[in-house]
């Protein structure tokens, strides 16, 4: 034993210097990809095209600038509301054509733009840019909004577009009417200046997409695709420049959203026997669906954190995440684990890392003194995109794990595409080179996942590079707002949006060029 001695503690000694090595070698490693990791680069190499071009600052006036606030103001008093695909004020969509005529004269009066009214709400702009061989692309936003009612709201209308303390209140203000008057009064600026873009584009105007988009997004898609139309990219609403939300970052940050969650929307019922109250079964409809609901409450969706595009998002923006916070995001490969439990915590983060389940309608019972004879419940599942449908659907079954309750898939699609990313992809291009120009204080531009439906997804077979931002800075207050109370707008965020769109027009004029060395607006 006395001479095992003396070779174990050489043993250990080695092992524990080996140890050593690795735990520095590891520190070395996290350490020079935390601080050798660099923020999303500016546009590649490009050239402002075509003999004599020329490039219009906003600068916008103070009459411009009262002119875009009352024609918003006017948009959202508008009450376009959808409540159902077959429950619409048709008279509010009507009357929003004469409206946008009025506000919009050059759009209305320009050669070079045609306008059609689609599925009798819906409106569709060709825009016939000066130069025939560059692709076109397009712009998308939806005109209907969600149902308001008074009461919550800290205005009397939710409708009345009151303006208080620079916000402008109203339904639609952020969903999504401020994207529809923000395209259409940046191109008519534009042409006020006499700018005739020289790659054409499309402005598609849903009117139905809260409620599916069926007669209005779909019918413009397959409206285009008839004419062989192929898109160089597709924006639509979606993320925002966060300001504030995502713990830990020290510049606001533009996050585009490169896919968008799919949907199931899941019927649930339980059929029994009625019968007197007086001798009641052991379990009624009610209380053998309310046990199953609360299985899938207690047992979410797993954990799919790194399994989707949402660790792009992440490793783009860890740069400008303060210590030591910069070092964990530049290291998922280890720290992703921890960092999925920490999103876990709350709705919004949670929403990125797995599939949702909301039980949004229950109804059952017929008489306080009858057992009923049948409950259903409806449950709203935004999928993650590294799940399915049918993926969904199973695990639900085994999770309910009773017989007794029917499950109906009513509507379902599954996880979008994820759109192309990176140096070379034209549209990240233009969306970089326009935020930077707009929005000096972005610390970083990057890829995201829209955990909401958007039109755009009845887009697929026009292009493979969607995308989905709305040029709005966003705070952690603001996310309650949508289809809640209180949505509004700041005056100051609905300028800037004119101003990014009116950007953004001119700068997808631009030609991509192979020269390497062309200097472009840095982040």
């Amino acid at each position: 034993m006395a001479a095992l001695g003396p070779r174990l503690r050489r043993a250990l000694w080695v092992a524990l210097a080996g140890l050593c090595v690795a735990a520095v070698a590891l520190l070395a490693v996290v350490l020079a990809r935390a601080y050798s990791t660099k923020p999303s680069p500016a546009p590649a190499a490009g050239v402002w095209a075509g003999k004599g071009a020329r490039r219009l600052e906003a600068a916008f006036s103070p009459q411009e600038r009262r002119e875009l606030k009352e024609a918003l103001k006017g948009a959202i008093r508008l009450q376009t509301v959808s409540f159902a695909p077959d429950d619409q004020n048709t008279t509010a969509l009507a009357e929003f054509e004469p409206y946008i005529r009025k506000v919009f004269p050059a759009v209305f009066s320009a050669s070079f733009i045609q306008h059609e009214v689609i599925g009798e709400y819906s409106h569709l702009f060709t825009i016939q840019g000066s130069d025939p061989q560059l692709q076109p692309y397009m712009l998308l936003a939806h005109i209907d909004v969600v149902p308001a009612s008074p009461p919550g709201w800290d205005v009397d209308d939710p409708f009345s577009a009151e303006e208080r303390d620079g916000f402008i209140y109203g339904r639609g203000t952020l969903d999504n009417k401020n994207s529809v008057m923000g395209i259409l009064q940046a191109l008519e600026f534009l042409l006020r200046r006499n700018y005739r873009p020289r790659r054409s584009f499309f402005i598609g105007l849903g009117h139905d997409e809260e409620v599916g988009g069926q007669k209005g997004a779909v019918k413009i898609a397959a409206k285009l695709e008839a004419r062989g139309v192929q898109l160089s990219f597709l924006l639509d609403e979606g993320m925002f420049i966060l300001d504030g939300v995502i713990t830990g970052l020290k510049k606001p940050a533009a996050i585009i959203a490169v896919t968008e969650k799919g949907a199931v929307t899941a019927d649930l019922s339980v059929m029994m026997a009625p019968g007197h109250s007086s001798a009641p079964p052991k379990r009624t409809s009610i209380g053998i669906l309310s046990e199953a609901l609360s299985r899938l409450e207690q047992q979410p969706m797993p954990n799919l954190f790194g399994k989707g595009p949402e660790i792009m998002m992440f490793e783009h923006l860890a740069p400008d995440f303060s210590f030591p916070l910069n070092i964990v995001m530049a290291n998922l490969w280890l720290f992703a684990p921890i960092v999925s439990r920490i999103l876990e915590q709350t709705p919004s983060t949670n929403a990125i890392v797995r599939t949702t389940t909301a039980i949004t309608m229950f109804h059952a019972g017929v008489k306080s003194n009858v057992i009923p004879p049948s409950a259903n419940a409806t449950v709203n599942f935004r999928i993650h995109p590294a799940q399915t449908v049918d993926q969904v659907l199973e695990i639900v079954d085994k999770t309910i794990d009773d017989k007794r309750v029917k499950i109906d898939a009513a509507s379902a699609f599954d996880p979008l595409p994820v759109s192309p990313w990176d140096n070379e992809t034209f549209g990240p291009q233009v969306f970089r080179q326009t935020i930077l120009d707009v929005f000096p204080d972005v610390g970083s531009v990057a890829p995201g996942i829209c955990i909401g439906n958007t039109d755009s997804r009845h887009f697929n077979n026009l292009t493979n590079a969607i995308y989905r931002f709305n040029p709005v800075v966003f705070k952690p207050d603001d996310m309650p707002r949508f289809h809640g109370l209180n949505e509004r707008i700041s005056v100051e965020s609905f300028e800037k949006q004119v101003e990014f769109l009116f950007q953004l027009i001119q700068n997808s004029d631009i030609d991509l060029s192979p020269e390497p060395h062309v200097n472009f607006h840095e982040l």
